[in-house]
């Protein structure tokens, strides 16, 4: 594993310096600890495998403690951690700044606030008052206007969203290489987020329009549940399956316990 630099302005550093962020997406203690072995310095998390690993739905704030209590699990390990935060889990622009407020304290560098295609003026609120109570925590604006809709008020969004402080800027769903690098002209130094697609451009194609973040979103748990369906098909078929699998005692070690003698 490489040395990890830490606090939240190496967190920073990491969206203007080198090649772009790479960052694998966690959904628990586990899996984060096997991508930081992998060399990531940076970690984030995936508010999609967080909710469905605890059975709750997904973007409806309905995984506020479980979103706490893995960034609590997380806050403390020898990476840097970005937390998914769906909308914030609130409505209230404060209650948003005391959960982001919370997530510093127990250890993150960044978190990941979502608009839902909802008010930018209020999505603006929620991130100023987050910079105002957590003013080192890196945040990263998402608007859905490309997840959600067309594309249409995607520069205008991201505009008020800077201009209440955003640390960089989230454009999930938008993979046309012209449109990424116009995008990134317009933002004029501000790091763009671009959601890894498996038939989108490849992460040097990325980098070369000027991505400065790429996030792999729910990709991993997602691929994780596949390769867990495989398997069992590939037993009941009389096959042995096929890919990497973790030892017992390597897994054990995962969460910190020691391996069986």
């Amino acid at each position: 594993m490489t040395d990890t630099p830490t606090g939240p302005t190496a967190f920073a550093e990491l969206h203007h310096s080198g090649p772009p962020l790479l960052l694998p997406t966690a959904w628990d203690h586990a899996s984060a600890r096997l991508f930081a072995a992998q060399g990531f310095p940076a970690i984030g998390t995936t508010s999609l495998g967080v909710a469905a690993a605890a059975g709750l739905p997904d973007g409806t704030a309905a995984t506020r403690d479980e979103t706490l209590r893995l960034a609590l699990a997380l806050g403390a390990e020898p990476f840097l951690l970005s937390v998914d935060a769906e909308g914030g889990f609130a409505d209230d622009p404060e209650q948003v700044a005391e959960f982001a407020r919370e997530l510093a304290v127990v250890g993150a560098a960044g978190i990941n606030l979502e608009d839902g295609l909802g008010s930018p003026a209020r999505h603006a609120e929620k991130i100023a008052a987050v910079k105002s109570a957590a003013p080192g925590l890196f945040v990263n604006a998402r608007t859905d206007t490309y997840w959600l809709g067309d594309g249409e008020g995607t520069g205008r969004r991201l505009a008020a969203y800077v201009e209440a402080g955003a640390d960089g800027v989230f454009v999930p769903g938008l993979s046309d290489p012209a449109g990424i690098a116009a995008l990134v002209a317009d933002l004029g130094g501000v790091p763009l987020n671009i959601l890894y697609a498996p038939h989108g451009p490849t992460v040097a194609h990325l980098a070369d329009l000027g991505v400065r973040r790429i996030s792999l979103g729910s990709l991993p748990y997602r691929r994780a549940l596949g390769a867990a369906v495989e398997a069992v098909g590939e037993i009941r078929a009389g096959r042995v399956p096929r890919g990497a699998v973790p030892s017992y005692d390597d897994v054990r070690a995962l969460a910190g316990r020691p391996a069986a003698g």
